[in-house]
């Protein structure tokens, strides 16, 4: 499924998650913008990703998540080969 991204960050114990989130969200929104969509400036009003996110922490189990992210997009294409078939 291409509609959505998955990532592993560490951030600093000072700054929120949400902060966090807002500004990945916000950057990379206007440098897509600028790249594809040939805008420069005045980016009000557009939306470019959906409002919400989820959040997870992840501990003990952190090499099992990173491979989880790392290979998500081969699994979502095998997965939707499946319901194809059937």
């Amino acid at each position: 499924m291409p509609d959505h991204v998955h990532m592993c960050l560490s951030i600093p114990p000072k700054m929120s998650v949400s902060s966090a989130v807002g500004f990945i969200k916000g950057k990379s929104a206007i440098s897509i913008a600028r790249r594809f969509k040939g805008k420069q400036r005045n980016f009000n009003g557009e939306a470019f990703w959906a409002r919400g996110y989820y959040v997870s922490t992840v501990g003990l189990d952190e090499m099992m998540a990173r491979e989880y992210i790392r290979n998500q997009e081969k699994n979502d294409i095998h997965r939707d080969q499946l319901n194809l078939e059937v």
